[in-house]
């Protein structure tokens, strides 16, 4: 298919799997497939503009990720660091809109100020919208909404029988972000793994065999082939 008869999603989300798997079949640490897959972020970034994609979302540490090795998660946040600081640079020179999403509360001052100043000094851009994914599961954003949702019904800033989807949709991590259109995992597993569910209710689903270290744009460009020949219909009859 010719990349001008494709149907450009929107919004594009990304669970990148496969790091330390392509990491083991070279013989290296798993840290080194964390790193390559890194690397390959801000590339898919510039080929998702390039292709028209606005918004994109990767999933780069959940809330479960905290069970592996103390060295790997250590070793991942400080690439997370490192990351940042590229992604900050980036943005600024390509009017890059970044946000990350997730409790970030439970991560290190240092980096909880990275970001907090990359949101900041980006918070005005809107040529290419990136969404990160740290210390980040559906099932705590959501809770972590109702709690808020919950305390504003308390002080009678909203009535109860005044909430809606969207006022829901109000309170979680991706509020004013338009909700993914295409969903992109890696590695050959097929299953959300806590990862915008609220969010995925209406989105096409795209499972690849290819490791995220080796994802480029070629690979993007097959996900957005599938996407395209779907027939969308958000539950309306098809007419003949």
């Amino acid at each position: 298919m010719d990349i001008s008869e494709l149907k450009i999603p929107t919004h594009v989300s990304i669970i990148m799997d496969g790091n330390g798997r392509w990491a083991k079949k070279r013989g290296m640490p798993r840290t080194f497939g964390h790193k390559r897959g890194a690397e390959v972020v801000m590339d898919i970034c510039q080929d998702a503009d390039d292709l028209g994609i606005k918004y994109l979302t990767i999933y780069a540490f959940s809330t479960e990720n905290w069970r592996r090795a103390e060295s790997e998660v250590r070793a991942l946040m400080t690439l997370f660091s490192q990351y940042l600081k590229i992604c900050y640079r980036k943005a600024m020179e390509n009017n890059m809109h970044v946000i990350v999403i997730g409790d970030t509360s439970a991560l290190a001052r240092s980096l909880q100020e990275q970001i907090r100043v990359l949101e900041e000094d980006t918070k005005d851009f809107d040529h290419f919208y990136l969404q990160i994914a740290i210390n980040y599961g559906s099932r705590d954003e959501m809770v972590r909404a109702m709690r808020r949702l919950a305390a504003d019904c308390a002080d009678g800033k909203i009535a109860a029988g005044e909430i809606t989807e969207e006022t829901f949709s109000g309170y979680l991590d991706t509020a004013g972000i338009p909700d993914p259109d295409l969903m992109i995992r890696t590695s050959g597993e097929e299953r959300l793994s806590n990862y915008l569910m609220w969010q995925h209710a209406y989105s096409e689903f795209y499972f690849t065999d290819c490791l995220w270290p080796d994802f480029n744009k070629e690979e993007l460009v097959r996900a957005i082939e599938a996407y395209t020949r779907r027939d969308r219909r958000y539950g309306k009859v098809k007419e003949d």
